[in-house]
């Protein structure tokens, strides 16, 4: 059943939990995603843990933020987080929202054990930059359609990837309101989150594709406790490309803890 938490400017943001534990799993989508990208892990793991798949604002059934930012996303993450009362809460963001639950981490640290970043926050020295990202921006700009259905689709995902989850992904994007689509994103390309990840004391694990190289050397120079895994023959979405060995990572990251 579908719940409501009100973040920090009133913005109410959609939440859904099930399971049981001493333990909670809140899941934080990516760019243009909602709770249902969880929903092969919500299945796997609602026997051992309480399970909490939210959509951040702007996306899902939550309300729509006219000023999306990294520290907004990780307000509606403590506000779930409150309105559920938890006290133990592992916290796992894939894409952009690896910035946010960095952030979120640093308003609600006594309940957080761990943070596992999905696929993000690859390398902490080379920060993708909003200069970067500009020939995609541009892209979105001038024909947002053809710019996720060629350009995007062709970055993210990898030659094994799934057709189903391809186009699942890239109708779910390239629905959205282009100038939505453009301002929900910028945050991430905007936002230098290191100083945040040096702030973190609990162990920092990432469950990453190989479509890109993880620089662990990087990231330990800013997280204190840092490790990762990796799946392999999958693009940017590895818990719906690859569920079965994407919950094999989690769950081996989680009996560590």
């Amino acid at each position: 059943m579908t719940q409501t938490a009100i973040s920090f400017d009133g913005t109410s943001i959609s939440f859904e939990t099930c399971g049981h534990g001493e333990t909670a799993i809140l899941f934080v989508h990516g760019w243009l995603g909602n709770r249902h990208w969880w929903d092969h892990q919500k299945d796997a793991f609602s026997q051992k843990y309480q399970i909490v798949q939210m959509d951040l604002a702007g996306h899902g059934e939550s309300s729509l933020r006219k000023v999306p930012s990294v520290k907004a996303y990780a307000e509606d993450i403590k506000a779930v987080v409150e309105k559920l009362g938890l006290k133990k809460v592992i916290l796992v963001g894939h894409s952009m929202s690896g910035s946010n639950v960095i952030e979120a981490y640093g308003l609600i640290q006594a309940q957080i054990p761990m943070v596992i970043l999905v696929d993000t926050l690859l390398d902490l020295d080379q920060l993708p930059s909003l200069n970067e990202a500009a020939p995609f921006f541009d892209g979105m700009k001038n024909d947002y359609k053809a710019t996720i259905e060629i350009g995007f689709a062709q970055f993210v995902f990898a030659k094994t990837s799934p057709k189903a989850v391809v186009e699942r992904i890239v109708r779910e994007v390239s629905s959205t309101n282009p100038s939505a689509a453009i301002a929900k994103l910028e945050p991430f390309y905007t936002t230098d989150i290191r100083e945040a990840c040096s702030r973190i004391k609990a162990p920092v694990r990432s469950i990453n594709a190989d479509l890109f190289q993880t620089n662990a050397a990087a990231n330990k120079k800013y997280f204190a406790d840092f490790d990762y895994e990796i799946i392999h023959g999958v693009g940017h979405y590895p818990m719906l490309e690859a569920p079965t060995e994407f919950n094999k990572a989690l769950d081996r990251i989680l009996i560590s803890l």
